[in-house]
C-alpha cells in the first residue's frame, strides 16, 4: 500500500511544481495565450485533485495504529493544493505592468480611475473566493471527523463483539466444569459408600 501512496505522492509533487511555475506566468500574458494556459492549468488542477483523492483513499486503508505520519503528510499536502488554488484564481485576475499599461493605456487620469476599479473589483472578488475556500475547507474538516470517527466507532463495536464471543465461551467452560464436577462427586460418594457401607 505504501508503495501506491508514495507513487501518487511524486506524481503530485512533479505536477504541483509544474503547476506552480505555470501559474507564475499567467499575468504576464493576456489574449487568447492566457486563454490556453488558464485552460491548461485548469486540466492539471484536476489531475493534482485527482492525486490527493487516490492518496487519501490510500491513507484510510492505513491500520490505524501507523494511519498518524501519513495523515500529516496528506494535510501538508491538502494546505499547497489550497494555496495553488488561490494563486491561480488570483492569477487569472492580475496583470503585469507591462499587459496593464497596455490594455488600459497611458493616458492619465483614465487610466488611474480605471485601475483603482480594477482593483476594487478583484478585492472583491478575492474576498469571497476566500470565503468560499474557507466554508469547503470547513466542510472536509467535518467530512474527515466524520469519516474517523465513523471508523473508531466500528472498530469499538468489533472488539465489543469479540468480548462477548469471549465471555459467551468462558461461560460454556463454566458449564461444563460444573457439570464435570457434580458427575465427579456422585461417582466418588457412590464409591465411598461401597467402601464403607453404613453400620
Amino acid at each position: 500500500m505504501s508503495s501506491d501512496f508514495e507513487t501518487y505522492e511524486q506524481d503530485f509533487g512533479t505536477l504541483t511544481a509544474e503547476l506552480t511555475s505555470k501559474i507564475g506566468k499567467i499575468p504576464k500574458l493576456s489574449g487568447d495565450e492566457k486563454k490556453h494556459l488558464v485552460v491548461n492549468v485548469e486540466k492539471q488542477m484536476e489531475e493534482a485533485r485527482e492525486l490527493l483523492e487516490q492518496m487519501d483513499l490510500e491513507v484510510r486503508d492505513i491500520p490505524p495504529q501507523s494511519r498518524g505520519m501519513y495523515s500529516n503528510r496528506m494535510r501538508s499536502y491538502k494546505q499547497e493544493m489550497d494555496k495553488l488554488e488561490t494563486d491561480f484564481k488570483r492569477s487569472r485576475i492580475a496583470y503585469s505592468d507591462e499587459v496593464r499599461n497596455e490594455l488600459l493605456g497611458d493616458d492619465g487620469n483614465s487610466s488611474e480611475s480605471q485601475l483603482i476599479k480594477l482593483r476594487e473589483e478583484r478585492a472583491h472578488l478575492l474576498d469571497n473566493t476566500e470565503k468560499l475556500e474557507r466554508s469547503s475547507r470547513r466542510l472536509e474538516a467535518g467530512y474527515q471527523i466524520a469519516v474517523e470517527t465513523e471508523q473508531v466507532g466500528q472498530e469499538i463495536l468489533e472488539n465489543l463483539s469479540h468480548d462477548r464471543e469471549k465471555i459467551q465461551r468462558a461461560r460454556e467452560r463454566l458449564r461444563e466444569t460444573d457439570a464435570n464436577l457434580g458427575k465427579s462427586s456422585r461417582i466418588l460418594t457412590g464409591m465411598l459408600r461401597r467402601t464403607f457401607p453404613p453400620f
